[in-house]
C-alpha cells in the first residue's frame, strides 16, 4: 500500500521596516503602535510562521531609545529560529548613488548592529527601493552579503516569466556571485489588499510534487497597519483579529503543504535556478516616476491598459526610466546629491572616522529625499532639511580637522552640479554660499555653519505626472457633486498605488508652476501695478531678461573677506515701445571673514536713450521649517505689527527698512536691513504632493521679495544696499 503525497510549496516573506532620517518622533511612535508592534505580537502568537525581517539603522536607533523591550522581543523570535534578520545600508541609501566605500561601510555597520542586538550575523540584505545596477554584486559580496531581493520586473526585463521565478538566480560581477530573488508583484498586490483565500489559492495552484518551489514577497512592513485604513483591516478592533491573524492562521492550517521559510535558509539549502544578468532597474512604479511628467503619465496609462487587457507578454518589456534621472528631473535632488559627494570628499580627507563626521555623512545618504514618486520624497521639507543638517554637521567636523578653529574663508570655481559650467563655491567657518553665474547669478545654496542649516533648501513648484490624475479626479468629483452621485468605499482598503485620496477638496486650484528655480538673489523687473497675488501665482511676464541668464563674475579676496561682482547687460521690455531698453545690472556681494553676514549692493544703470519706468525686485526663497503655522518660525518687521507673523503667512508691507525672519527651534535668525525703504512681499511656497494618506498641500519654504519703484532717465543709475546678519535669536520688545 502506498501513501499519497500532497503537492507543496515554500513561501518566503520579507518585511522591510524603515523610517526616514529626520522624520518626526511622533511618526515613529505612531507607526510603531500601528504596524511594528502588532506584527511582532502576531508572530509571537503564531510560532509556526517563519519569515525574514529587515529594520533600517535609523529605525533601530529609535527603537533602542524609545522601546528597547521591542528589540528584546524580536531577539527572542530570532533565537527560536522563527525570524531571520536581514542587513542592508544602515541608513537606507540608494546604493548606486553613493561612493563605494560608503556602500560597504553602511552595510557592514548594519550587519554589526544586527549581530549586537540579535546575536546573529545576517548574510542577506534589503536593497533600498530595489534600485539595481549591474556592478553591485562585487560590492555586496565584499560586504559579506550572499543574497538580496529584487522585483520580478527586473527578471522579466530579460525575458523571464512568472513560471521562471519560483526560486533564486545567481548573478555576478567580476566573478563575485550573488543570489537574487524576485518578489512577486501578484503577492505584493494581494497581501493584504485581497481576501486571504486568494493568496492560499495562488499557492495551491503553484505547489508541486517535489515541493522545491518558493514564492517570495518582500514589501513594506508599514502597509500592515500604518497605511490608510489598514490598521482596523489588518489587526481588527482588538489588535489580533484582522487580516494578518486570518492569514497566519490559514498558513498554519495548511502547514502540511505551505512551508514558510526565511529566504537565507532557502538559499543555503537549495541550488540556483540558473544564472542571470540583470539590467539597471527598480520596481515598475519607480521607473515610471523617474520619467519626465508627461511621459510618466503616458507610461502609466499604457501600462495599466495593458494590465487591464491582460497583455502580459507585452507588459514584461515595459520599461520606464532610470533612477539616476531624478538627478536631472530635480535640480534640488542633484544639489543635495552633489553636496553629499563634496562632503564625502571632506570627510575622507579628514580621516573618514566617526570623529571626522562619517556617521553624519551616512545619515545624509538616506534615500528618502533623493527621489520622488507617489509619496513625499524630495518634497518632505523637514526630512530634506534634516539631510542638509547632517551634511553640514559632517562638513563642520571634517573642516575643523582640516582648517583648525581659527576663522577661515576660501573660494573656488568648480563644476559643482556636473553640467560642464562652473559654479562659484564660497566656504568658511561661518557660512557657505553657492552661486550660479549661468542662472542669473543666483544663490542656490546658503548654509549657516553654526546652526547646520541650508537656508535655501526650497522646492520649486513643478508639474508632476500625478497632477493630471488629480485634475481628472477633481473633475469627476465636481461632476458627481452636481448630479448628486457620491461614491462610497467598502471591503478591503485600496492600495496607495491604485487609489486616489485627497486631504482637502479642490486641490487642483493650487497647481501653480514656477518658471525658474526657487533660489536666492533673483533679479526681477516687474510691470507697474503688479499685485502680489499675480506674482505669487506666476500670472505675469517679467519685463527683464535677467532670470536664468548668464552673469559675468569676478572674485576678490583680502584679509577682510571675499567680494563677488556679478554683472549683466540685459534688456527691459516696455509696454507700447517697439524696442527694449538696454540696462546693466551689477550686484556686489561681500562676505566678511569671521561673521555670519552678507552684504549685497545693487547698481542698476539705464543705458538707453529714454526713460526707464519699472519696479525692481530682489527675490529670496528660504526654508525655515515654517509650515503649518509653526509658532517657532516667524517674521518680525520693525515698525509694523503683522496680523499673522508666521513664516508661512502671506502679505504686503510697505515702507520697510528692517525685518527679521527666523526659527527659534533652529536657533536661526536673519536680520535684514536696506538703506532705501522697500515694499516687502511674502508668501508660502506650497506644492501639491502625494503621501500614503493622499494628496495634500505641503509648505516648501517662503518667498521673501523686496520691491522698489524705479524711474531712471537716460544714462541715470540707482543703488541700494542690503545687509543680512545672522544670529541665534533676536530680542523682541
Amino acid at each position: 500500500m502506498t501513501t499519497g503525497r500532497m503537492n507543496s510549496i515554500h513561501l518566503g516573506l520579507l518585511l522591510h521596516n524603515h523610517q526616514p532620517v529626520g522624520n518626526f518622533p511622533w511618526v515613529f511612535q505612531q507607526v510603531y503602535e500601528d504596524a511594528y508592534l502588532p506584527m511582532i505580537a502576531a508572530l509571537e502568537r503564531h510560532p509556526a510562521i517563519r519569515l525574514s525581517l529587515h529594520y533600517t539603522g535609523s529605525l533601530l536607533d529609535w527603537l533602542e531609545e524609545a522601546h528597547p523591550e521591542f528589540l528584546e522581543r524580536v531577539a527572542a523570535l530570532v533565537q527560536r529560529h522563527q525570524v531571520e534578520m536581514v542587513s542592508g545600508g544602515y541608513y537606507e541609501p540608494i546604493l548606486p548613488s553613493i561612493p563605494d566605500a560608503d556602500k560597504t561601510g553602511q552595510i557592514r555597520r548594519l550587519t554589526e548592529r544586527v549581530h549586537k542586538d540579535f546575536g546573529v550575523k545576517p548574510d542577506g540584505m534589503w536593497l533600498a527601493e530595489r534600485v539595481w545596477e549591474p556592478g553591485l554584486p562585487r560590492l555586496l559580496r565584499d560586504a559579506s552579503i550572499e543574497w538580496t531581493i529584487l522585483d520580478d520586473v527586473h527578471f522579466k526585463n530579460v525575458g523571464l516569466e512568472d513560471n521562471d521565478l519560483y526560486g533564486y538566480y545567481a548573478t555576478e560581477d567580476q566573478s563575485s556571485v550573488l543570489k537574487v530573488y524576485a518578489t512577486s508583484k501578484a503577492l505584493r498586490y494581494t497581501i493584504p489588499w485581497r481576501p486571504v483565500a486568494e493568496t492560499i489559492e495562488t499557492l495551491r495552484n503553484l505547489a508541486t510534487f517535489d515541493g522545491k518551489r518558493i514564492l517570495v514577497m518582500g514589501d513594506d512592513g508599514e502597509k500592515f497597519g500604518s497605511w490608510p485604513e489598514t490598521k482596523p483591516y489588518c489587526w481588527g478592533s482588538d489588535g489580533k483579529s484582522g487580516w494578518v491573524e486570518a492569514f497566519f492562521t490559514a498558513l498554519e492550517q495548511n502547514s502540511d503543504w505551505i512551508h514558510t521559510i526565511p529566504l537565507g535558509e532557502y538559499a543555503r539549502t537549495n541550488p540556483a535556478l540558473g544564472r542571470i544578468y540583470i539590467p539597471t532597474s527598480s520596481y515598475i512604479e519607480m521607473t515610471e516616476w523617474s520619467l519626465p511628467p508627461q511621459k510618466a503619465y503616458t507610461f502609466s496609462k499604457v501600462y495599466h491598459q495593458l494590465e487591464q487587457d491582460r497583455q502580459y507578454e507585452l507588459l514584461q518589456f515595459m520599461r520606464g526610466g532610470f533612477w539616476r534621472n531624478f538627478l536631472v528631473r530635480y535640480a534640488e535632488v542633484n544639489n543635495q546629491h552633489k553636496k553629499m559627494l563634496r562632503v564625502h570628499d571632506h570627510v575622507y580627507a579628514a580621516g573618514a572616522t566617526e570623529e571626522h563626521g562619517l556617521i553624519h555623512l551616512w545619515k545624509a545618504q538616506a534615500n528618502d529625499t533623493y527621489w520622488h514618486g507617489l509619496f513625499g520624497g524630495i518634497y518632505m521639507t523637514h526630512v530634506r532639511s534634516a539631510i542638509y543638517h547632517h551634511l553640514l554637521r559632517a562638513e563642520n567636523v571634517a573642516d575643523r580637522t582640516r582648517y583648525g578653529t581659527e576663522s577661515w574663508q576660501h573660494y573656488e570655481f568648480t563644476d559643482f552640479d556636473r553640467d560642464t559650467h562652473n559654479e562659484l563655491i564660497i566656504e568658511s567657518d561661518q557660512q557657505n554660499l553657492y552661486i550660479d553665474p549661468q542662472r542669473g547669478g543666483s544663490i542656490f545654496e546658503w548654509d549657516i555653519r553654526r546652526s547646520a542649516h541650508n537656508l535655501t533648501s526650497v522646492m520649486t513648484r513643478r508639474e508632476e505626472s500625478y497632477h493630471q490624475t488629480l485634475r481628472e479626479y477633481e473633475q469627476r468629483r465636481r461632476a458627481s457633486s452636481q448630479t448628486g452621485n457620491t461614491q462610497t468605499g467598502g471591503g478591503e482598503p485600496g492600495s496607495p498605488h491604485t487609489t486616489v485620496r485627497t486631504k482637502e477638496p479642490g486641490l487642483d486650484q493650487y497647481l501653480i508652476l514656477d518658471r525658474y528655480r526657487r533660489s536666492g538673489l533673483i533679479d526681477h523687473f516687474l510691470p507697474p501695478g503688479l499685485p502680489l497675488e499675480s506674482f505669487e501665482q506666476m500670472r505675469y511676464e517679467d519685463q527683464g531678461n535677467f532670470i536664468d541668464t548668464p552673469y559675468e563674475i569676478t572674485v576678490e579676496q583680502n584679509s577682510d573677506g571675499i567680494s563677488v561682482l556679478l554683472s549683466r547687460d540685459g534688456q527691459i521690455k516696455r509696454a507700447g515701445a517697439l524696442a527694449p531698453l538696454p540696462v546693466r545690472v551689477r550686484k556686489t556681494l561681500f562676505l566678511p571673514i569671521g561673521e555670519e553676514k552678507l552684504i549685497v549692493r545693487y547698481n542698476i544703470k539705464n543705458k538707453g536713450q529714454s526713460r526707464l519706468q519699472t519696479y525692481f525686485a530682489s527675490e529670496w526663497n528660504f526654508n525655515l521649517l515654517g509650515g503649518g503655522g509653526n509658532d517657532q518660525a516667524y517674521y518680525h518687521i520693525e515698525g509694523h505689527k503683522l496680523e499673522n507673523s508666521h513664516f508661512d503667512s502671506t502679505g504686503e508691507v510697505p515702507l520697510v527698512r528692517s525685518f527679521h525672519i527666523g526659527n527659534t527651534w533652529l536657533q536661526q535668525d536673519l536680520a535684514f536691513h536696506v538703506n532705501q525703504e522697500t515694499t516687502l512681499w511674502r508668501f508660502s511656497i506650497e506644492t501639491v504632493t502625494g503621501s500614503e494618506a493622499g494628496f495634500e498641500r505641503t509648505h516648501q519654504g517662503s518667498c521673501v521679495t523686496l520691491v522698489w519703484p524705479l524711474i531712471l532717465e537716460a544714462g541715470q543709475q540707482w543703488d541700494v544696499e542690503l545687509t543680512v546678519t545672522g544670529s541665534a535669536s533676536i530680542s523682541r520688545s
